[in-house]
């Protein structure tokens, strides 16, 4: 995992790469928050979606509403990164919709959008 910070708006953004899936479940995303929390010391994070399990992206698993609460009671704000027109379920649709009208959550197409976002969130 690589992770570069950047100020926006006076924000600091972590923005974290990696080649492999940082998040599987939620024991995997609180690591991850606190351990970006700790290298860091940001509360906005970028992330690609390709860093976080195909299971999340199922709504059925429950999977999502779980991790994306550990954020929001740890007072992070994250930007899912990535290409969400190969999901065809309404209900993730949606989800993300309304995800995207909010102030904490948000899935974004490019890391220039998902920086914009969370630096005015």
């Amino acid at each position: 995992m690589k992770i570069n910070t950047i100020k926006e708006n006076n924000v600091e953004i972590a923005v974290v790469n990696s080649s492999d899936i940082l998040i599987k479940d939620v024991q995997s995303a609180l690591d991850f928050i606190g351990t970006v929390g700790f290298e860091t010391g940001c509360y906005h994070i970028v992330l690609n979606k390709s860093s976080i399990c195909e299971d999340f992206f199922n709504l059925k698993t429950k999977l999502a509403g779980e991790i994306l609460q550990k954020f929001v009671n740890y007072h992070v704000k994250i930007a899912i990164v990535g290409d969400f027109s190969v999901y065809t379920s309404n209900s993730l649709k949606d989800f993300i919709y309304e995800s995207n009208k909010g102030r904490d959550i948000f899935f974004l197409p490019d890391e220039k959008q998902a920086i914009e976002k969370l630096s005015l969130a």
